[in-house]
């Protein structure tokens, strides 16, 4: 227990504390005598509890007051441990807040960036159907070209084994352009020069005959038919892949979808398609 602190004496009168036994004794004598004070089991209980407090704090003090001394270090160290947690956390949120500080400058950036790339978009879209437009036109010159070369092929090797089948048999069963054939070669072989070669001259007739029948016979049928039949191929080629445009019944290109292109484009490929 801590020191008993001296004072100016007995309840500040100066008198040593010493006095205050004799002087208690005295007055309580003339106290019990007279009935001032009545002795009872109440009396005796106070007194038993004072005398229990008195020996507890002189025998068991120093070791409650060590007792609540480690009580209060252990709730000093957890509060002290709390405490260091919060400040870790506020700190980590601390150095994310740092870390962070520029991020609405950052989500502007990106938003005006994107928003940049949707100009930019919008600007390709713009003229994107007229390059399509115009590659689509490029394709379908390069098949019209390519199907006429084939046609052309087509009608060149059947003239071809027409004009060969026809001379070969004019030369089988005729034996006056044998014997013609028979010395043009002889001719050749000696190095004489032939008037005219039989050969040549029944290709060229062969061809000759045609053209004047092909001529007399033609009524524009056939060529109607063909060029019906690739219209029809064309446009089956455009329908397949979304083209922006179609072949008439004349052949002349028009656009199938102006809803994909500003006026100006539609302008623009009208008089590419003219």
């Amino acid at each position: 227990p801590a020191d008993v602190v001296e004072d100016d004496g007995f309840l500040g009168t100066g008198i040593s504390h010493l006095y205050a036994l004799p002087v208690g004794i005295a007055l309580a004598v003339p106290a019990v005598q007279f009935e001032w004070y009545l002795v009872n089991e109440e009396t005796l209980l106070a007194s038993t509890f004072v005398a229990f407090c008195v020996v507890a704090y002189n025998q068991g003090g120093d070791l409650i007051s060590k007792s609540l001394k480690d009580e209060s270090a252990a709730m000093l160290k957890i509060q002290n441990d709390a405490e260091d947690e919060v400040i870790a956390k506020l700190e980590d949120n601390l150095e994310y807040m740092k870390l962070t500080e520029n991020i609405v400058s950052d989500y502007q950036a990106i938003l005006d960036l994107t928003q940049e790339s949707y100009d930019k978009l919008n600007a390709a879209g713009k003229i994107k159907p007229q390059h399509d437009l115009k590659a689509q036109v490029e394709k379908m010159m390069n098949l019209v070209a390519n199907e006429e070369q084939n046609v052309y092929e087509k009608a060149k090797t059947t003239l071809m084994d027409e004009a060969t089948t026809s001379v070969t048999d004019s030369f089988g069963s005729d034996k006056a352009l044998k014997k013609a054939a028979l010395e043009s070669a002889m001719a050749k072989l000696t190095g004489k020069k032939a008037a005219v070669d039989p050969v040549q001259a029944a290709f060229v007739s062969f061809f000759q005959k045609k053209a004047s029948e092909a001529k007399k016979s033609d009524d524009g049928s056939e060529e109607a038919g063909r060029r019906a039949a690739m219209l029809a191929k064309l446009n089956g080629i455009a329908e397949s892949e979304s083209m922006l445009f179609r072949f008439d019944e004349s052949g002349n290109p028009k656009l199938v979808a102006k809803h994909r292109m500003t006026p100006i484009a539609i302008c623009r490929a009208e008089n590419l398609l003219d």
